[in-house]
């Protein structure tokens, strides 16, 4: 069954052409460009897989389900709950069955076609670097959640190598996306610096309403622990919202700055009266979220300032953009971006730019996303 738009212009070409590098850095964007001004070549539908199915991997796979030119021919996850079952059920989607049973194991969902691996298993490079390479080995384009992922060359030099070198072998790319990072404070930042003339410091400050997201993101901020319990579990590594570094990493290059250091910070936000969310309860003293802030350095100035405020029950939620320079520049999301929805639409709307991308470690940055209609036609 040939794949969908491939050609010799993408990173999306039969295995033979892969080992001689198939991407070209004159990349078009063909199969997606012409297919939006209704000219398509996109012959095939583009045959995905989800791997992994935690609230994101859901709601990733039923935003897949609604576009025409998907078809999900494939699912992996390792929770023997899940092993077997049909994935709309799993998933729980309206329209279930789809047909497409959840395997605990890659390697048999791997051997079948697939174009794309739409992935979503844990935060951490480290954990998922033999998922990945797995994935690239089998001849296919990753787009992941995976935060250190979304701009790994500082934190993670050799493993991007590695991941570059092998990509690259096999002609496939792969990307790590999602609201942040990958989009609020980076990727939106970058495009607002299009209109400057020259920029001196930058700003990226979300501040998030906890109660309305899902109850493993409110664990994740500690919300309920005691002060003491918080810091334990950061001092741990257990509590952090990953990737303030990768964001300020991934700006820096794409304005020229050279940083000295990028230094982060997490403190507890303590809630000063009685918060309830669908899930849990937060009392007063408790701890309702966390407080990230994040600072790139260059010569012992800064010049990027990231602050997250994620915490049930945050008041004036926004996501604000500053840029100080020739002109001044603010841009303000008022309620701010909503991060499960958000991630989604992005990891969904990047599957035409992976395809079409140069072979190797693409970062969002490098990527054109826009929306990826339902209706488009495969």
């Amino acid at each position: 069954m040939a794949g969908a738009g491939r050609g010799e212009g993408s990173a999306f070409c039969e295995k033979a052409q892969r080992k001689i590098g198939c991407s070209l850095p004159s990349n078009p964007l063909t199969y997606w460009l012409l297919a939006s001004l209704g000219n398509s070549i996109v012959k095939k539908k583009i045959r995905v897989v989800q791997y992994g199915l935690g609230p994101i991997g859901s709601s990733i796979a039923r935003l897949m389900r609604q576009k025409d030119s998907l078809e999900i021919v494939g699912a992996i996850d390792k929770d023997p709950a899940k092993a077997g079952r049909d994935l709309g059920g799993v998933v729980g989607a309206s329209d279930a069955p789809w047909g497409v049973l959840i395997s605990p194991h890659a390697a048999p969902v791997l051997e079948k076609p697939v174009d794309v691996i739409v992935h979503s298993t844990s935060s951490y490079l480290t954990s998922v670097m033999e998922q990945l390479l797995e994935c690239i080995a089998a001849g296919c384009c990753i787009v992941s959640t995976c935060e250190e992922l979304a701009y790994p060359f500082r934190k993670h030099p050799e493993l991007s190598r590695k991941l570059d070198v092998a990509a690259q072998e096999e002609g496939v790319a792969l990307v790590g996306t999602g609201v942040n990072p990958g989009f609020v404070m980076d990727k939106l930042a970058l495009t607002l610096s299009a209109v400057a003339q020259r920029i001196d410091w930058l700003s990226a400050v979300r501040i998030v309403d906890a109660a309305k997201r899902r109850l493993p993101l409110q664990k994740k901020i500690g919300a309920g622990m005691t002060p003491e319990e918080f810091r334990a579990q950061v001092a741990a590594g257990v509590i952090k919202h990953h990737g303030l570094p990768e964001s300020i990493a991934m700006v820096a290059d794409g304005l020229g700055f050279s940083l000295d250091d990028i230094s982060e910070t997490i403190e507890p936000v303590i809630a000063e009266e009685i918060i309830k969310t669908e899930f849990l309860e937060v009392a007063p003293g408790q701890v309702a979220g966390v407080h990230q802030i994040a600072r790139g350095v260059s010569a012992g100035k800064e010049k990027i300032f990231m602050e997250l405020k994620m915490y049930v029950g945050a008041r004036h939620p926004a996501d604000t953009v500053v840029l100080k320079g020739e002109p001044h520049l603010t841009l303000t999301i008022p309620g701010g971006t909503h991060g499960d929805v958000a991630t989604a639409a992005v990891v969904v709307n990047s599957i035409p730019a992976i395809l079409a991308a140069n072979a190797g470690l693409r970062t969002s940055r490098d990527l054109p996303v826009t929306f990826f209609p339902s209706n488009a036609k495969p």
